[in-house]
């Protein structure tokens, strides 16, 4: 390897930003040593009460040369600045020293480097100056041996208070590194590695995750990354697919896929009170159940006003009541060889069972007619009681045959279902895949809806969960309620992944999240499989990174290097 160094021999006046920031972004294999001496304030204050009154004299007499005058005044006002603001804000005074070492395979190379960090640190307003002659004392100078070479040291010195050594800082968010976290891809400036732990408790608020990009952008592929590396961990995983995006990775995966529809023989009871629903120690199993049901019967009657509601409710209990089950939680079991265990799915009333009971009553007959096709039609499959039993640790829940008005009802379902494994053991790692989320938080959804998958965001934290959103139609996340639900779950996201989208899109997202200028320009110009992410409170761009093996798993050829 060759090497040759650089002394930054001056800086601006006045710095805004970190100094060494765009050096250190850059893909240039460099080191970077930074040397901070202390100095005696009592002797600093003395030397510049002196300079500022010499340098005050020097004023009055130079008035006939207008240059002079005004490079003695800056002189004078940055002399009385320094010495306030070390006996007014106790602030200490240093001298600053630093140094640059590049390394390349060849000489050419080397130049080229060279030439580039030097014009980097020029644009930034820093003053080089080649180590000609002094190579091998920079080089040591650059080593971890805490040595300052006196043959260069004076070229470098610079003064600096300690407000200003914020500027100097070197270990800027150019890369996320948790060191429990899986394998995302690199940063897209310096190929630095991306390595995320979203069950950070200590480091971030929830693992919740956002995930936003147009067809094609590489979204999925970065999902069913997630969903093969968190397999792995052992790691429970719970996924919607409306698109029928997952079948090849579930039968690579050994997971469990769930499909509903008119030629599945797979039924799933939407009445069904499953012992998990409610956590040991909590009462209200029929209470919580009917909560769930409300939002579910929302979306297929229309919005429910107050007192529709109220008859939906009673109607419910009624139907529950047929079954022996009421709101006394003792009355979910029964004695089987002299055990109490909890009801099974056969104990359970269906949809026949309300329909009954709703054309019964004039006030709920036009309900029992919106529950025909549920019924007795096309959608009758969901008139069965449960057949299935879910123990696998990735399940995947295939709602493609529902068709595209029918979606919602599916993933309401499921969600049901999911949210009521997440609860079942709060000591477990977990997570819940909603892709196309917009049905159940859009406009084509409905206030409880979108309050209950809310709530899976803002709770699921406490059980060791992380709810992830999925989406290309960003216009219809925001659309229900002036955007109120989509903002919620954007905010109680603590991790945010924004493929390219198309400027419409960008718009429409950039009303709800905090991006700057640049990060609009760069979320449009994207490539396939490069992201902006925003971890926390750093942003990074990055390129979503796997191997060949992972590759096949998940496209199911061969990576084409």
């Amino acid at each position: 390897m060759y090497y040759s160094g650089i002394i930054i021999v001056d800086y601006y006046r006045e710095q805004t930003d970190i100094i060494l920031k765009s050096i250190i972004e850059s893909n240039i294999n460099i080191n970077i040593s930074i040397f901070y001496e202390k100095q005696d304030t009592y002797r600093v204050i003395k030397e510049l009460t002196y300079h500022i009154g010499n340098v005050g004299l020097e004023a009055k007499s130079a008035h006939e040369n207008r240059q002079d005058i005004d490079i003695v005044t800056s002189t004078y006002g940055d002399a009385k600045y320094i010495r306030r603001e070390m006996q007014v804000n106790n602030e200490e005074m240093y001298y600053l020293y630093t140094y640059l070492i590049v390394y390349a395979e060849n000489k050419n190379e080397l130049e080229y480097l060279i030439n580039k960090v030097e014009g980097i640190a020029q644009s930034k307003g820093l003053q080089t100056r080649r180590a000609n002659f002094r190579q091998e004392e920079i080089y040591k100078s650059c080593l971890p041996i805490m040595e300052n070479d006196k043959l260069i040291k004076n070229m470098a010195k610079r003064n600096i208070l300690t407000s200003s050594l914020i500027s100097t800082y070197p270990f800027i968010s150019s890369t996320i590194f948790d060191e429990e976290g899986i394998f995302i891809g690199t940063n897209i400036y310096n190929q630095s590695l991306v390595f995320i732990d979203r069950y950070n408790t200590e480091k971030y608020k929830n693992a919740n995750i956002c995930i936003f990009g147009t067809s094609g952008a590489g979204k999925s592929f970065y999902t069913k990354l997630l969903i093969l590396r968190y397999r792995l961990m052992g790691i429970k995983q719970y996924i919607i697919d409306p698109e029928r995006e997952y079948v090849s990775l579930s039968k690579k995966l050994m997971g469990t896929r769930v499909i509903i529809g008119p030629n599945s023989n797979t039924y799933i009871n939407i009445l069904d009170i499953r012992k998990e629903s409610i956590e040991d120690g909590e009462n209200g199993y029929l209470a919580t159940k009917i909560g769930k049901l409300i939002g579910f019967f929302d979306l297929i009657f229309g919005e429910l006003n107050e007192e529709e509601k109220a008859l939906i409710e009673e109607k419910l209990i009624e139907t529950y009541k047929e079954k022996n089950i009421n709101f006394d939680d003792t009355s979910l079991y029964k004695k089987e060889n002299k055990k109490n265990i909890f009801k099974n799915q056969k104990d359970m009333p269906i949809l026949e069972d309300l329909y009954n009971i709703l054309k019964k009553d004039k006030k709920t007959e036009k309900f029992a007619i919106k529950l025909i096709p549920f019924v007795k039609g096309s959608m009758k499959f969901f008139n069965h009681q449960s057949n299935i039993e879910l123990k696998n640790e990735l399940i995947i829940a295939d709602i493609y045959e529902l068709g595209e008005e029918n979606l919602k009802y599916g993933m309401y379902l499921f969600t049901d279902i999911f949210w009521d494994k997440i609860k079942e053991n709060r000591k477990e790692k977990k997570a819940i895949y909603l892709d196309e989320i917009w049905r159940l938080i859009g406009v084509t959804s409905n206030k409880n809806v979108a309050s209950f998958i809310y709530k899976i965001f803002k709770t699921i934290r406490k059980y060791g969960g992380s709810s992830v959103a999925i989406t290309q139609d960003i216009s219809d996340l925001f659309s229900l309620e002036d955007g109120i639900y989509g903002k919620s779950i954007l905010n109680n996201s603590n991790i945010k992944t924004f493929f390219a989208l198309e400027e419409e899109n960008i718009k429409v997202l950039s009303e709800y999240a905090n991006l700057s200028e640049k990060e609009k320009i760069e979320i449009k110009s994207l490539k396939r499989g490069e992201c902006l992410m925003f971890v926390g409170e750093d942003h990074i761009l990055t390129k979503i990174e796997c191997s060949e093996e992972e590759y096949e798993i998940i496209k199911g050829e061969k990576k084409h290097v």
